[in-house]
């Protein structure tokens, strides 16, 4: 079992990163607890966020006896940013963590994701289910693929202004507004105690790089911000928001996957979040256990505490 005498964050000194090579790209990589070897624990980020978005769980979880690997994933920080949209579909992304636990020698990991890299980690689990020890994931359930690919799902649903829609319909043109207005598009972005629904939800990038003034609570501090600011300031919008420009290939690669995943999973949901509970999830992960935490969609910085005693709880339970 797990130590569990230290589920606090304590983030102190933030891991110096090193670059690594993996599956034709170069990832920037966090490291802690390297000396807890055989127990590795990935963490995966979201959009649009960076491998400093786990800072509170890192030490917690090093200090309970992990080994502690966040990539910035490809698109992301100092890691490869390649031009073509199709090298940020889902074979890719996976294949890239599959070939971070190659470079350990890991045969298999724990893989935690918020967000976009709940994503991710829910596909690895379907197209590499022998490298996946157990799921963690954060605000985003699994996604049903559904009759429809998913853009057009959802530019039926809500329309070409919807910010998934708009990414793909409209190349080049939220990358551009988001470069230009990287500081007030974050600092209004990681805010907590907005309302469920902003106001014009589907325009919600856009609008909140062009918003004045923010909406809500920060969730960080200004020299916490500081550190996304100035990796997107250097890396730029465009390779996270090509993750959403693959969301209909993704739907086609995905057509002859096993949907079921078995392993043990652990879904945390936010009850403020704006995206909504997956009430068939145990049809598609029968074994998962379900978590609700009392903040928005930013869970592991909102409630740092309450997130690392969730998860080292639950991983205690599982024996590991």
């Amino acid at each position: 079992m797990a130590n569990m005498i230290n589920p606090k964050s304590n983030p102190g000194e933030f891991p110096k990163p090193n670059m690594i090579s993996v599956n034709g790209v170069e990832l920037e990589v966090f490291e802690a607890g390297q000396q807890n070897v055989g127990k590795p624990i990935v963490l995966c980020h979201g959009f649009p966020e960076h491998a400093f978005s786990w800072r509170h769980q890192i030490p917690a979880f090093a200090a309970s006896g992990y080994h502690v690997i966040v990539p910035n994933q490809r698109g992301y920080g100092n890691s490869s940013r390649p031009t073509e949209v199709k090298d940020y579909d889902i074979e890719h992304l996976t294949g890239d963590l599959v070939a971070l636990l190659d470079h350990y020698g890991y045969k298999d990991a724990i893989f935690v994701g918020h967000d976009w890299g709940a994503n991710v980690v829910w596909r690895l689990a379907q197209l590499h289910p022998e490298r996946v020890n157990k799921v963690i994931n954060l605000a985003l359930p699994y996604q049903e693929r559904g009759e429809k690919p998913w853009i057009e799902f959802m530019e039926d649903i809500f329309g070409g202004d919807f910010y998934f829609v708009h990414f793909n319909r409209q190349p080049g043109v939220a990358d551009a507004i988001l470069d230009k207005n990287t500081f007030r598009f974050l600092r209004n972005l990681f805010r907590k105690n907005v309302p469920p629904v902003p106001p014009e939800p589907g325009m919600l990038m856009i609008n909140l790089a062009k918003a004045a003034k923010p909406l809500g609570e920060p969730i960080m501090s200004d020299s916490e911000l500081a550190v996304f600011v100035s990796a997107f300031e250097a890396s730029g919008f465009r390779g996270g928001i090509n993750w959403y420009r693959n969301l209909d290939r993704n739907w086609h690669l995905l057509a002859e996957v096993n949907p079921i995943i078995q392993q043990p999973a652990l879904m945390i949901y936010g009850d403020r979040d704006m995206i909504p509970k997956f009430e068939r999830l145990a049809e598609f992960v029968p074994n998962v256990e379900v978590t609700s935490l009392d903040c928005g969609h930013w869970i592991q910085q909102e409630l740092p505490e309450e997130t690392n005693q969730a998860i080292l709880k639950w991983l205690g339970q599982q024996n590991v």
